[in-house]
């Protein structure tokens, strides 16, 4: 398994309620697919470079996750069919140097 972050770009308009309601359902797919949740940083709202959506905020908030490669693909599946959620990106981290390797 993998380490990976996701960054999601939530609209601005979206209840607490609303946001709490879509990052629980996120983590139960990362959960019920076989993965490990590490963080949850919530960023909080932010301006933006540029508009997006006619939108000139946006609520941020980031995933650390330990997953198999197909998980990713479910939980950006899961992503693309939510309402609130305007913007994402999915990294893979890189692995950790171990003692006696070069960085």
């Amino acid at each position: 398994m993998r380490k990976f972050e996701t960054l999601l770009l939530l609209s601005p308009e979206l209840s607490a309620d609303a946001r709490e309601g879509i990052l629980n359902a996120l983590k139960e797919v990362v959960e019920r697919e076989g993965g490990v949740m590490e963080d949850v940083d919530v960023w909080g709202m932010r301006d933006l470079a540029y508009p997006v959506h006619k939108l000139m905020r946006g609520f941020y908030v980031r995933f650390v996750y330990t997953a198999p490669a197909a998980l990713v693909a479910e939980l950006e599946r899961n992503i693309r069919i939510t309402e609130g959620v305007f913007k994402y990106i999915t990294v893979r981290l890189e692995d950790e140097p171990k003692a006696g390797e070069e960085a």
